[in-house]
């Protein structure tokens, strides 16, 4: 057992950058990776609902790592990824939407509908790299830009961090969020706080993430929420070597049809209900309980 929690596990992403005793370290990430775009620090910040509803039953709704809000208004969604998904970027949009929508203030016979937006971040911290590309940059910033590279609007931002990208050792280390990047790699392999993190924010984030320091109920949920990683990560392993030995279209689709009802049923063992499964596997309700009453 590790001295200090895997930050890729969904217990350790809440407890670290989701807790409002703990959001002194959510603030600091942030303005480490606003400094990188000269903007004004955060000072303080307001944890919002997680989960966006649509404007009907039948629409899709979105559910965030972590949502909140700053004093002036800006908001950010912040997501851990530990894996690739088809269509990533159009979900990052469409979660994106429901940040900017909920900002529409109706208006009266007298004064129209306020159109007037607070800028939104979607923070995307991901496990993998987001295409082909041979790129070796670990930061990519997404704004609207029109086609002449010009500024069109500050209200709609992106910053995807791709993690495997990051390879600096303690040694190299040289801004404030690529002591930050550091930690959030290698948390789970220090055997005690590297001496380069100098800030007394990384001395907080070492007592919170110590496991011997966990009460009996956080210990079992984080290791629920490892084996749970671990699991997930080698069944995807072995859907991607499956369809890779296949090399077909058809092999692939196979082999990831296989995967979501190994998940599913993973799940069901442990006593999760087809809502719980579908929110955790990011899927359409409808698709669990067609798996499950597949079995039946």
């Amino acid at each position: 057992m590790s001295r200090y929690i895997d930050f890729y596990t969904d217990f350790a992403f809440k407890k670290i950058f989701g807790t409002e005793a703990n959001k002194d370290l959510l603030i600091s990430f942030l303005n480490g990776l606003l400094n990188l775009e000269g903007e004004k620090e955060i000072e303080d910040l307001t944890y919002m609902n997680t989960e966006q509803l649509g404007e009907s039953t039948s629409e899709r709704r979105a559910i965030y790592d972590v949502y909140c809000q700053t004093r002036k208004g800006d908001r950010f969604i912040v997501e851990m990824q530990k894996a690739k998904q088809d269509y990533f970027k159009d979900r990052t949009l469409y979660y994106s939407s429901f940040a900017i929508r909920e900002q529409g203030r109706k208006g009266s016979m007298d004064m129209p509908w306020d159109y007037r937006l607070s800028p939104v971040y979607v923070v995307g911290i991901l496990n993998f790299e987001m295409d082909d590309s041979m790129s070796d940059k670990v930061i990519t910033k997404v704004k609207l830009k029109d086609d002449e590279n010009r500024d069109f609007s500050d209200k709609l931002n992106f910053i995807f961090l791709e993690m495997p990208k990051f390879r600096k050792e303690e040694n190299e280390l040289e801004t404030f969020i690529d002591k930050w990047l550091y930690v959030i790699k290698n948390l789970c392999r220090l055997a005690d706080k590297p001496a380069a993190l100098t800030e007394g924010i990384f001395k907080k984030l070492f007592s919170v993430a110590e496991i011997a320091a966990f009460t009996k109920e956080e210990r079992y949920d984080y290791e629920e929420s490892l084996k749970n990683s671990r699991d997930m990560y080698n069944t995807l392993v072995s859907a991607e070597n499956k369809g890779r030995a296949e090399g077909r279209a058809e092999g692939r689709a196979e082999g990831e049809l296989a995967l979501l009802t190994r998940l599913v049923f993973a799940q069901k063992e442990k006593g999760k209900n087809p809502s719980e499964i579908a929110e955790l596997l990011d899927v359409d309700i409808k698709v669990v309980e067609e798996i499950l009453n597949g079995d039946k």
